[in-house]
């Protein structure tokens, strides 16, 4: 992996997140209690040794460049030439911001060249799975390709959302479609299935430098590496697909797009479980963040009805429970649940404070939230839709200023989330 640069794009705007977008990039979005979501690709990067790692961000970044500068840039050794470095849009080649996914690598070309990499692997910074990238170099050095694409197997009726890749028997890709609304494509492994793009790409760094440049220079392109790179390279070079390799050691393949507000809900609760299909606890493949100095978690409180309790919950350091009972929930840093309130299958952020006398369940409350004393939330939709943000499957979003701001979002487009 030495010869490996990674470029990791944590610039999307995650629409399809908010409220919880509306002052933080999607990839600083709290995920299982103390960490971030970037964090689990760049533990990914870290387990596969792959040391230099660029990452480029856009939109309300300030708390995601705080989070990696404090930790992760002592993850790494900047005197043995390694990095973790956040590139923002420098309009170093024109006068715009990212313009798509290929135009933000090629915005940085300076940046990467004066890196002399061997490869470039393209990383997304929004999904949650885990995966040795080594293994996928082996095998690119050894195909002899020009580029790899990760994939990963998925349901005929899933494929809106991905790119579709055409593989043939020996792993070379014929084929490839960016989000296509149907496919009659299938996987020659398994005639069941669609080989999906995972948004992870290795290249020749002496082919992806022209194909940039080529591709910037063409009007009305998206420059985007799922509608115009990959597409162009197919016929003129080779073009190998990498069926993913999940570390996590589950009989299940594990990797979630949580870019839906339900999808990200789901992925935390799933970490509460008894035996969670994400494991945090393997040894082996440790997931990182940054270090916070908060004392234990304290339960408080042991009368009847007034019991300090977490039931298939967790509950992250600096948080108390006084008196109150929390269920299958996720409690980040810093969060007190008072007397006599219950807690049920939310997702609470740090520096939260629950009153007293609270019933709150199916929610996610964002940081720095004071609720008062005896605020029910998740129990009357038609009540909460006139105080909080309400998905159509009726998850509640809890933000400082309540429903005092206008949602960017259409209505018809949460209709489809």
């Amino acid at each position: 992996m030495k010869d490996t640069l990674g470029v990791l794009l944590a610039g999307g705007a995650g629409e399809r997140l908010f409220p919880l977008t509306r002052e933080r990039a999607k990839p600083a979005v709290p995920f299982a209690g103390q960490y971030r979501i970037i964090d689990i690709t760049l533990s990914n990067c870290i387990n596969s040794d792959l040391r230099r790692v660029y990452i480029m961000t856009q939109y309300k970044a300030l708390s995601l460049n705080r989070h990696i500068r404090e930790g992760w840039g002592p993850v790494v050794a900047n005197e043995l030439g390694e990095f973790i470095e956040i590139l923002p849009p420098m309009q170093r080649v024109n006068k715009s911001w990212y313009q798509g996914t290929a135009d933000a690598v090629y915005q940085n070309i300076y940046s990467i060249g004066s890196e002399e990499p061997k490869y470039v692997l393209i990383l997304s910074g929004d999904h949650i799975y885990k995966m040795d990238y080594g293994k996928m170099l082996e095998q690119h050095e050894a195909s002899g390709a020009a580029c790899t694409i990760a994939t990963l197997a998925v349901d005929p009726d899933e494929v809106a959302g991905f790119g579709v890749v055409e593989v043939s028997r020996n792993g070379e890709v014929t084929g490839f479609e960016e989000k296509p609304k149907s496919t009659k494509v299938r996987s020659p492994f398994n005639p069941d299935k669609v080989d999906a793009s995972m948004g992870i790409y290795l290249f020749n760094t002496d082919v992806l430098i022209p194909e940039l440049i080529a591709d910037a220079e063409i009007e009305g392109s998206k420059h985007d590496f799922g509608h115009n790179i990959l597409p162009k390279l197919l016929g003129r070079y080779k073009v190998s697909a990498y069926n993913f390799v999940d570390e996590n050691r589950q009989e299940a393949l594990y990797w979630r797009d949580v870019g839906t507000l339900d999808a990200y809900y789901e992925a935390n609760l799933d970490i509460c479980s008894v035996a969670p299909i994400f494991n945090l606890y393997d040894r082996e493949w440790p997931m990182r963040t940054r270090p916070t100095q908060y004392p234990p978690a304290k339960f408080v409180f042991g009368e009847m009805g007034r019991t300090g309790m977490a039931v298939n919950s967790v509950v992250s350091p600096g948080c108390v429970i006084s008196g109150s009972a929390v269920r299958q929930s996720v409690l980040s840093q810093d969060v007190r649940v008072n007397s006599y309130s219950d807690v049920d299958s939310s997702v609470i952020f740090q520096h939260v404070v629950v009153g007293r006398h609270c019933k709150i369940r199916r929610a996610i409350i964002d940081r720095d939230v004071e609720v008062p004393d005896g605020t029910v939330i998740g129990y009357d939709a038609k009540a909460d839709k006139e105080r909080y943000f309400v998905t159509p499957s009726g998850l509640t979003v809890v933000t400082r200023d309540g429903s005092l701001y206008e949602n960017p979002v259409s209505q018809e487009f949460l209709q489809t989330m």
